[in-house]
């Protein structure tokens, strides 16, 4: 009796410090803030991107932190090689924490509506789940285990140009938030991260006004802070998300006045 308490007190600390963490879209922006967060804590980190010179890059600063790192050149939205790699690192090191970040902002003014769609909706959905479910199958193993999916504020309020990202971020923020329910009674915690704007690769290509934009930085600690305390939703900042939840309450036809007035990416 003594001997099972200690180890759910181990497994608890596990969770509320992961020592083993995996992280998709980890070379740039707020996959590469997280890695850096947590490698200042000895983690074992697996880390995937699409570009190999960046991602070999946060990789050796992750290594200069004293995280023991390993890196994988990872398409997302490729099913077998990504179900591959994630058993592959469950069996180096049982994983503490996942967390699906790796996403796309594509332009319908630059590709089209439908390529725009179809092209986003193959890595922010289909390479969420990609992530989650050999993970998930992990996890349940051993009854344990964290789970966080980047969304965003804008699943929320989609706004014209960007509706394929809006409304991938919309399908994996409901489908995260339901799964935690899910998932609970088996030991395994999810959790759905919303942020506003956050500096990366894909804000930098923005030239329209970003209020109450985050450095990566601060991000990656509010985030690492919340999922130590197992929030289901973590929304940020306070007042992006005020604003987005006044304009979900107008009626549409304001939206719609609003709408034409939004620049077109």
């Amino acid at each position: 009796m003594i001997a099972a308490h200690y180890i759910a007190v181990e497994e608890e600390a596990s969770m509320k410090n992961p020592k083993t963490i995996l992280i998709t879209g980890a070379s740039s922006g707020i996959g590469e803030s997280l890695a850096l967060h947590y490698a200042g804590g000895g983690a074992t980190l697996f880390l995937c991107g699409r570009n190999a010179e960046r991602l070999n890059a946060v990789a050796q600063a992750c290594s200069d932190l004293g995280a023991n790192v390993h890196q994988a050149v990872q398409d997302v939205a490729d099913q077998t090689s990504m179900r591959a790699w994630i058993d592959g690192c469950d069996e180096t090191a049982p994983l503490d924490l996942v967390i699906a970040n790796a996403g796309v902002g594509i332009r319908e003014a630059e590709v089209g509506i439908e390529a725009a769609a179809r092209d986003t909706f193959a890595i922010n959905v289909d390479g969420v789940f990609n992530t989650v479910f050999p993970a998930v199958d992990r996890m349940r193993s051993r009854n344990r285990g964290q789970i966080a999916i980047v969304a965003s504020l804008a699943a929320y309020v989609p706004s014209p140009g960007t509706g394929a990202y809006a409304a991938s971020k919309a399908a994996v923020k409901s489908y995260g938030e339901a799964l935690r329910g899910t998932l609970e009674p088996e030991g395994i915690e999810v959790s759905v991260i919303n942020p506003g704007f956050v500096k990366s690769r894909m804000t930098d290509r923005n030239d329209h006004a970003m209020p109450f934009k985050w450095p990566g930085e601060k991000a990656a600690r509010v985030i690492a802070h919340r999922l130590a305390k197992n929030k289901g939703r973590i929304s940020f900042p306070w007042p992006m998300v005020a604003l987005v939840w006044t304009l979900r309450a107008l009626p549409m036809g304001v939206i719609d006045f609003i709408s034409r007035r939004i620049p077109r990416d």
